[in-house]
């Protein structure tokens, strides 16, 4: 299974959850698809957007597919609890799928090329997947773009351990910014994509929380151990920037994220 720099414990399962819910407007409100369309979901994980994704679709038939067994179990039962029925989970490498070409209609991959070591194999990995015209929808974020108040050297540095740790494993927290050239080059026609920005303050306590505090102070904080043992910092810097990540969730505080959502289609 590859490195995963957040972990695989139900802490990181339930700050995806808490992810997805709070930004499912912001990213997935045009997500929708004709009835009858046949979906592949590309490393769906705990199943945090599949939830969404198949929210928005009720009439399509997805499949998700991931590389980790305990994953799909958690997404399943979370699929399970909320009465869905469209969706059907398969173990599967992304790189590897088994399946015949042009058996899907769309494909969608959010929050996975960041991980992967060579995300432009993916993105040709997953073309043939697509029947002429199909679509790709590909969403990423980039921490390059986070940036709040009060202003904190300290903070940036704890940020930046993130980044270098992701970087150290394959990964790269810095891959919306790449999102257009990667899908032209992997062959994908009509490439566009869009920046979705959160923008937060204390007169929207439900991104406070859901946003600032849950997903990404929480995602910097997670690797904490990580950075320590890395020696890219030491923890009184460490405490300190996560103190002020924190204080720009408190009153008079304001936090910042681009995410980017690219599509493209398939050669007819």
């Amino acid at each position: 299974m590859r490195p995963y720099v957040h972990g695989y414990d139900n802490i990181e399962s339930g700050r995806l959850r808490d992810q997805a819910d709070t930004l499912a407007d912001l990213l997935h409100h045009d997500s929708v698809y004709p009835p009858g369309a046949h979906i592949l979901e590309a490393g769906c994980g705990v199943g945090a957007q599949t939830i969404h994704l198949a929210g928005r679709n009720p009439h399509a038939v997805i499949t998700s597919v991931d590389i980790s067994a305990d994953s799909l179990a958690q997404a399943q039962s979370a699929i399970d609890a909320r009465g869905i029925r469209n969706v059907t989970f398969q173990q599967a490498d992304l790189l590897h799928l088994p399946f015949e070409t042009q058996r899907f209609d769309h494909v969608f991959v959010c929050f996975v090329l960041e991980h992967l070591p060579d995300p432009a194999q993916a993105l040709r990995a997953l073309l043939p997947m697509l029947k002429p015209g199909g679509t790709i929808t590909a969403i990423e974020g980039d921490h390059g773009s986070a940036y709040y108040h009060p202003a904190s050297e300290a903070a940036q540095r704890c940020i930046k351990c993130l980044v270098e740790l992701q970087a150290r494993i394959g990964g790269d927290s810095l891959i919306g910014r790449q999102l257009y050239p990667l899908l032209l080059n992997a062959g994908y026609r009509q490439v566009a994509v869009s920046p979705r920005m959160v923008y937060v303050d204390d007169s929207r306590p439900d991104l406070v929380q859901g946003f600032t505090r849950n997903t990404f102070t929480a995602m910097v904080a997670g690797v904490r151990d990580q950075a320590l043992a890395a020696s890219l910092i030491d923890p009184a810097s460490w405490e300190r920037g996560i103190a002020d990540l924190r204080r720009t969730a408190d009153g008079g505080g304001t936090f910042c994220y681009t995410f980017f959502k690219g599509t493209g289609v398939a050669a007819e």
